[in-house]
C-alpha cells in the first residue's frame, strides 16, 4: 500500500494494531519500505515512493486489477482497513467490494481518461471507478491472506499458457462481467487471471 511515511504509517497501524514484522528501511533510492500483519495474521507490505513509484499501469492486459482479502473476520477487516488506508467496503448483495475513494479521480487524470464514460455504458455499480479489491471469506481449511487478480485479453489463452509454462489451473468461472482463472504457478504462488468480458449490454 502507498503511504507519504512508512515510519508514520507503521506507528500509526501498530497503534491500530498491526504487528511489524521488518520494520521501516530505505530500499535504495527508489523508496522506502516496511512489512507488517493485520490483526488477523495477514501480511502486507507498506511503500513510501521515491524513484520507484509503483504500479503506473493497471485494469489492462498483463497487469494488476485487484487485490482480494481473503478474512475470516470481516467485521475486523473493514474496521481495521478502514481506519488504517481510509477505505470503504460497500455490500452490493453478491459481495463486499473495497473502494479507495478518489482512485477513479486518479485513474481518469492519468492513464485512463475514459473509466467513467465507458462503465457507464455497462451500467457498473456506482463507485466501481474507486474499487481496489474485494472482501471474501476464507475457504475451509484455508488461512486469511491477501489475493491477487492480473487482467488477462483472453482467459482461455492465458490458462494454455500457464499450463504449458507448468502451473495448475485450479479452477475456472465464467459470470455476467468477467471470465476467470484461478492459477497456482510452478512455485506454487496463487492467483487470478481476469478476462474483463460483460453479457448482456
Amino acid at each position: 500500500m502507498a503511504v507519504d511515511s512508512a515510519d508514520a504509517a507503521a506507528k500509526r497501524l501498530v497503534a491500530a494494531g498491526a504487528v511489524i514484522r521488518s520494520a521501516p528501511a530505505d530500499a535504495g533510492v527508489g523508496g522506502r519500505g516496511a512489512a507488517l500483519a493485520d490483526p488477523e495474521g495477514v501480511e502486507f507490505r507498506l511503500w513510501e515512493a521515491r524513484r520507484r513509484p509503483g504500479a503506473q499501469l493497471v485494469n489492462q492486459p498483463g497487469a494488476w486489477n485487484f487485490s482480494d482479502l481473503h478474512t475470516a473476520d470481516a467485521d475486523a477487516a473493514i474496521a481495521f482497513y478502514g481506519l488504517a488506508f481510509g477505505w470503504q467496503i460497500d455490500d452490493i448483495g453478491f459481495g463486499r467490494m473495497i473502494r479507495r475513494p478518489g482512485y477513479g479521480d486518479h485513474l481518469e487524470a492519468t492513464i485512463d481518461p475514459g473509466i467513467r464514460a465507458r462503465q457507464s455504458e455497462i451500467a457498473t455499480l456506482v463507485g466501481f471507478e474507486d474499487a481496489v479489491g474485494w472482501l471474501a471469506p476464507v475457504t475451509p481449511g484455508e488461512a486469511p491472506h491477501w489475493h491477487v487478480t492480473f487482467t488477462v485479453a483472453d482467459r482461455d489463452q492465458t490458462v494454455i499458457d500457464a499450463q504449458q509454462l507448468g502451473a495448475q489451473v485450479l479452477g475456472q468461472d465464467d459470470n455476467e462481467w468477467t471470465r476467470s482463472a484461478l492459477i497456482r504457478d510452478p512455485q506454487g504462488a496463487e492467483f487470478t487471471a481476469s478476462q474483463f468480458a460483460p453479457t448482456g449490454f
